[in-house]
C-alpha cells in the first residue's frame, strides 16, 4: 500500500486549515486517514505548524512520501533533517548522541529565528500604529486650527458687517435731516 504524507484541509472558505496526514494514496483528500501527524494553519503570520516530529520520521523510515507542501512543511519543523541524521546512524556515520545533539542545535537555531521574525512583525505593527496615532492627531489639529480660523474669519466679516451697516444709518440720517431742513 503505497502510503503518502499530505494535508487534509479543514475550516471554511477562504480560511483553511489543514491537517497533516499520512494517507493511502488512493484515499480521497479528505478522506481516510492511517494517521494524523500535525496540524498547519496559514491564516497566521507567520503559519502555525504543530507537527509531531518522531511520528512524521517514523512514516518516512517506512517509506512514505511527502507530497510537496508536505515535503516543505516537514523541512521547516526538522523532520527531513531528522531522517537524515538517522540514516547516518545507521550506516555508522556518527552516534546517536551526535545526531541528537545537531538536531537540537538545528531546533534551537530555528526557534530564534521564528522568534525574530515574530518581533520584527510585532514591532512593525506598533511603529505603525503609532503613525497612524501621529497622523491622525496632526489631522485633529489641522482641523481644529482651521474651525477657529474660519470662526475668526466669520467674527470678522460680521463686525465689518455692522461697521457698514452703521455707516449707512449715519448717511441714512444725514440724508433725513438734510431733507427736513430744505
Amino acid at each position: 500500500m503505497p502510503v503518502k504524507i499530505r494535508l487534509q484541509r479543514h475550516g471554511k472558505k477562504g480560511k483553511p486549515f489543514y491537517w497533516v496526514v499520512a494517507a493511502d494514496s488512493r484515499s480521497k483528500r479528505d478522506g481516510k486517514f492511517l494517521e494524523k501527524i500535525g496540524t498547519y494553519n496559514p491564516n497566521t503570520n507567520p503559519a502555525t505548524i504543530d507537527i509531531n516530529v518522531d511520528s512524521a520520521v517514523q512514516w518516512l523510515h517506512n517509506g512514505a512520501q511527502p507530497t510537496d507542501t508536505a515535503r516543505a512543511i516537514l523541512s521547516y519543523k526538522g523532520a527531513l533533517l531528522k531522517h537524515h541524521l538517522d540514516g547516518g546512524v545507521r550506516k555508522g556515520a556518527l552516534t546517536q548522541e551526535q545526531a541528537d545533539e545537531k538536531f537540537a542545535k538545528w531546533v534551537e537555531e530555528k526557534g530564534n529565528k521564528v522568534q525574530g521574525k515574530k518581533d520584527g512583525l510585532a514591532t512593525a505593527k506598533a511603529d505603525a500604529k503609532a503613525k497612524a496615532l501621529e497622523a491622525e492627531k496632526k489631522v485633529n489639529e489641522d482641523r481644529i486650527a482651521a474651525a477657529k480660523q474660519a470662526e475668526a474669519e466669520l467674527a470678522a466679516a460680521a463686525a465689518a458687517e455692522a461697521a457698514t451697516a452703521e455707516g449707512t444709518e449715519e448717511t441714512a440720517s444725514e440724508e433725513n435731516t438734510e431733507e427736513t431742513q430744505a
